[in-house]
């Protein structure tokens, strides 16, 4: 069980979770998509993998928040993703840089390690998720 010291009921830390749940959904569906625009099957298998950290994430968080409230989340669709190759791995890029922030945060609020371990090590994750997609844009720009 994930029990926090947190005060349950703190919106906002129910927020951020509720947020991060809602990110890694779309990162499973974005990529999900963005795979079949892969150039190559190396690139395709690369982000099927990263895909599979994401369901990973997004199944521990559930997890946290269904401990805290009680509740099941409910994930929201995700608006458009890319349709578009390269401009599906910078948003992905832009999007995992800026979550492995957010997760830091998460971590250093929660006051409790059943909840900042999963996002410590979930940041890491989308940090080695950003590289690739660095990877991805650098290989793509010399074609």
């Amino acid at each position: 069980m994930y029990y926090t010291t947190t005060h349950p009921s703190d919106p906002r830390l129910i927020n951020d979770i509720v947020q991060a749940i809602n990110g890694e959904f779309e990162a499973i569906v974005c990529y999900e998509q963005l795979s079949k625009l892969a150039p190559t099957d190396d690139t395709r298998n690369q982000i099927l993998e990263i895909r599979n950290d994401e369901i990973r994430h997004y199944n521990q968080f559930s997890q946290i928040y269904t401990s805290i409230t009680g509740l099941t989340p409910t994930p929201q669709y995700p608006k458009n993703c890319p349709t578009d190759y390269r401009a599906g791995i910078q948003s992905a890029f832009k999007d995992e840089q800026e979550t492995v922030d957010f997760y830091h945060r998460i971590s250093e609020r929660a006051n409790n390690p059943h909840i900042s371990i999963p996002f410590q090590r979930a940041a890491a994750d989308e940090q080695n998720h950003a590289v690739w997609f660095l990877f991805f844009l650098t290989s793509s720009s010399k074609d």
